[in-house]
């Protein structure tokens, strides 16, 4: 592909994105995960809003097929074969990878666990720089789902409550999406490829939870088992029972309480309507009929019955299996605001620290430190950043007076709720919209007696999804450089 020096490319030598009112990225979505992998290339176009600049358009350039995930040997991934997989990709768009701009690469499933994650991360080192890496927990898979289906812009134009489940080969994660959020989020053990089999209809992968289910029925099962379809049809069924019931749509059984991965869902009465993605849902929708060796074909029928049963009205997603990031925007550069606090001083740069943006209520005379808490909690259990080696970035939009008490309340929150992360000595990032950086940081360190590092910077804003970069401080101003990288989704912006 030839460089076009007319196109507005940020990559162009003879640019410089200060002076860009639109900039176009060549992004590329990676989503390496337990039972499917594949890739999208899309063409971005940012434009700049005050000192950000924001995605306007997306445009898909080429989706290569998607590939069952190799497997070397047990629960090993192939590198090798997959490896040649996404140099295929990269050869079938005509996208040399020295052409991309920004990326998302996404792990899921056994891809996240350390010995697969090395090797896979081996695999992109060269766009090391260039990519946003992730991985992903079932809470967070089930709100990339969400968004990434369209389910939560679907819930953005009613009132009521939109479901989004995420049918895959190990598991089922699903949202609750209600007034364009994610609002709960569980997953269950419950998928297409627990049970594999040949061309033959034996059984060559049993997974332990796919065991569970066919026990469940009375069916045994063990490699080299010839399940008949009535037996692999009562499995399914059993499993989308478990599906309807971890939705809140139907009463929770303790069997099915046992599978859930993550805390149930509340229970319901009504919804204004259910989406399907994941790569099950492509028979929901009658995208596919090709049987890959699975239970995916009886799953995805069973399953749409019993929703059905139960009232829902099932609407047709912006994107099914495809339902993850597409790539992400990057080398979007602020400067932070001059009352920041940072202590101590070399605590920055910081590179790469996913943000959360929790709900809080600022509006009352008091703050209250319970629900600074508890909103807290639910935004990392949403993303899956429960990991108390990382930092995190707290974005939030303060409003109101900043009295002693206020900033009190907050603090003593946001310590709870990251108490973990401050015993083990990571940062404490506090990134706000409004001129307040300086007073919370020092009410934290000074009058709470934080010991943890703490960077409480402000003028900048920040959703969910972002990944921030802080550079050191600039003498000459006191602020600092801030970069934000943005995972993009298939709904989450315009398309061409």
């Amino acid at each position: 592909m030839a460089e076009d020096n007319s196109s507005g490319r940020f990559s162009s030598s003879d640019r410089h994105i200060a002076e860009e009112e639109e900039i176009e990225l060549t992004s590329v979505g990676v989503d390496i995960g337990s039972s499917t992998s594949h890739l999208v290339f899309s063409r971005v176009l940012m434009e700049r809003v005050g000192a950000r600049y924001i995605v306007a358009q997306r445009e898909t350039i080429h989706e290569p097929p998607i590939q069952l995930t190799p497997y070397a040997d047990g629960e090993d991934i192939d590198a090798e074969v997959l490896g040649e997989f996404i140099e295929n990709s990269f050869r079938s768009a005509g996208i040399a990878r020295s052409e991309v701009d920004t990326g998302a690469l996404i792990l899921t499933g056994v891809a996240v666990r350390r010995k697969n994650a090395r090797a896979i991360g081996d695999l992109f080192s060269a766009e090391a720089g260039k990519f946003v890496a992730v991985s992903a927990g079932d809470g967070l898979e089930a709100t990339m789902a969400a968004h990434g289906s369209g389910a939560v812009i679907r819930s953005s134009k009613s009132d009521g409550l939109t479901i989004n489940v995420d049918i895959g080969g190990g598991t089922t994660k699903i949202a609750h999406c209600r007034g364009g959020k994610v609002e709960h989020v569980t997953a269950v053990d419950c998928g297409a490829r627990l049970i594999v089999l040949d061309d033959d209809g034996k059984v060559t992968r049993l997974e332990p939870t796919g065991k569970a289910h066919a026990d469940d029925v009375g069916i045994a099962l063990e490699i080299g088992s010839q399940p008949s379809e009535d037996e692999k049809t009562k499995i399914a069924d059993r499993m989308a029972m478990r599906i309807v019931e971890a939705t809140g749509l139907t009463p929770l059984s303790p069997e099915t309480e046992a599978m859930l991965l993550l805390p149930p869902l509340p229970q319901i009465d009504k919804i204004d309507a259910l989406t399907f993605s994941g790569g099950v849902s492509e028979y929901v929708y009658g995208n596919v009929s090709t049987a890959f060796g699975d239970l995916g074909p009886q799953l995805a029928n069973l399953a749409r019955e019993k929703f059905e049963a139960t009232g829902a009205t099932i609407e047709q997603p912006v994107a099914t299996i495809r339902a993850t990031v597409v790539g992400a925007s990057q080398y979007t550069v602020q400067l932070s605001g001059t009352t920041i606090y940072i202590e101590p001083r070399d605590t920055v740069p910081l590179r790469n620290v996913p943000v959360i943006v929790p709900e809080f209520d600022f509006s009352g005379l008091d703050v209250d430190a319970e629900q600074i808490k508890s909103a807290i909690d639910t935004a990392l259990t949403r993303l899956d950043l429960v990991d108390t080696e990382t930092p995190v970035a707290l974005g939030f939009r303060w409003k109101g007076s900043a009295s002693f008490i206020r900033l009190d309340q907050f603090g003593k929150g946001v310590e709870a709720a990251l108490s973990a992360q401050l015993k083990n000595n990571q940062p404490l990032v506090l990134v706000s919209d409004g001129d307040i950086g300086g007073l919370v940081g020092i009410h934290l360190r000074e009058e709470m007696k934080l010991t943890a590092p703490v960077i409480s910077i402000d003028g900048v804003t920040l959703s969910e999804f972002d990944y921030i970069d802080i550079g050191e401080i600039i003498p000459s101003s006191g602020a600092v450089p801030v970069v934000i990288k943005s995972l993009v989704f298939p709904a989450s912006v315009t398309e061409k």
